[in-house]
């Protein structure tokens, strides 16, 4: 057996791919090296698997060669197994090429399926080995491209539906008011406005659309498009209702819906007009700690072009607090997958309703957060209406 060798460093290309190499024979770390230069590559060795992740965490790759039996275990490949296992689940897109005798095949194909990119057998044909690692190469950089790709079109499109929210909310006069949204992805299904209709009346919106992520974001757009030139129209919240079910009924596929809340808050009279549409019932908390459900008045958008939509009235007292969430927040599950639920929410809310709103809002927030572990299942947004 050679006297082991430090780990060592060797570049003899500037700009050439790098390929972190790892065996615990120094024999065959140098013929590995001279056979690597000699095709243009720069090199890094290690002797030990261990060794292995911290060169990674300190140093830039673009492929691992490696042995699959080591010292500490020369029959079973448990150490390389892992060692594939802990590079994927650090980088999925780096080419990791393991190396095992020829009486190990069922040791490879165990290694293809923790993520090993291909396999060589000792002793290896040099030809055959470079082709293998030139071809894992050129289809890691092709997945990268299209990683980048995918990565900058999800950079606009979370501007897309940024944009789609109020930059700020409105004042409303004897009222606070305060909104929150974080998507479950990158982008997500939640929508909510708050805007200014004139002077004494303010449109209050929530809705949720079924399904995450860009598919969500995409129908959660229509909507906003849709609601948009509706708002300004000042109309009644029934009516709003039941033309953007009208126009999301073309485009909604068909295991796709929207639930949606829509009220007008009218200031001078404290009359809260509201239609639901399947949309979680939000709660209207009084000063005594009693409250209302302002529960559904019609079915979901985008599925019955032709329903037909009410709407009801609510007075707001001096000191009532309206809640309206997405069922991200009351669905946020403990690790024994227990969901949060609205009476958590309610009691929370009733216990800090003398707090601003939006200093309740962070309140709720956090609780939800601290009940998860900062898990959410799904997007999440919450308002909060508060009569001073």
């Amino acid at each position: 057996m050679p006297a082991a060798i430090p780990d060592k460093q060797q570049s003899v290309v500037v700009g050439a791919e790098r390929i972190l190499i790892a065996d615990d024979q120094e024999q065959v770390l140098v013929a590995l090296e001279m056979l690597l230069h000699r095709y243009g590559f720069s090199t890094a060795t290690v002797m030990h698997p261990a060794r292995v992740m911290r060169a990674l965490e300190t140093q830039e790759f673009h492929a691992v060669l490696m042995d699959l039996n080591y010292t500490r275990d020369t029959i079973g490949g448990g150490e390389g197994l892992e060692l594939v296992s802990r590079i994927r689940s650090r980088d999925s897109l780096l080419p990791v090429m393991v190396m095992t005798a020829w009486s190990s095949v069922d040791l490879a194909v165990e290694a293809m399926r923790r993520g090993a990119s291909d396999f060589v057998q000792k002793p290896w044909d040099n030809e055959e080995l470079v082709q293998k690692l030139r071809d894992q190469l050129s289809q890691a950089q092709q997945r990268r491209r299209k990683q980048r790709l995918c990565e900058l079109e999800m950079q606009e499109a979370r501007a897309i539906h940024d944009r789609a929210l109020p930059k700020e909310l409105p004042a409303i006069p004897s009222y606070e008011v305060a909104a929150f949204t974080q998507p479950l992805q990158l982008v997500g299904g939640d929508y909510y406005t708050v805007a200014s209709i004139d002077d004494r009346h303010t449109a209050l919106c929530i809705a949720d659309v079924a399904g995450k992520g860009l598919p969500g974001a995409l129908l959660m757009s229509s909507l906003q498009a849709a609601t948009r030139p509706l708002l300004e129209q000042n109309l009644a919240p029934r009516e709003l209702c039941s033309r953007l079910n009208r126009l999301l009924c073309e485009v909604t596929p068909a295991d796709k819906f929207v639930s949606l809340f829509y009220a007008v808050l009218d200031c001078a009279e404290d009359c809260l007009t509201y239609c639901n549409a399947g949309h979680n019932p939000p709660w209207l908390m009084h000063s005594d700690g009693s409250g209302t459900e302002l529960e559904s008045t019609g079915v979901v958008l985008g599925q019955f072009p032709d329903w037909s939509f009410e709407q009801k009235c609510v007075q707001i007292r001096s000191g009532d607090l309206l809640l309206l969430f997405t069922d991200g927040l009351t669905e946020a599950s403990n690790a024994g997958e227990e969901p949060y639920g609205e009476w958590r929410l309610n009691r929370v809310a009733c216990r800090n309703r003398a707090r601003s709103a939006d200093d309740l809002m962070q309140v709720l927030l956090r609780s939800v957060a601290e009940y998860c572990d900062g898990h959410f299942q799904d997007d999440t947004t919450v308002i909060v209406l508060k009569h001073e």
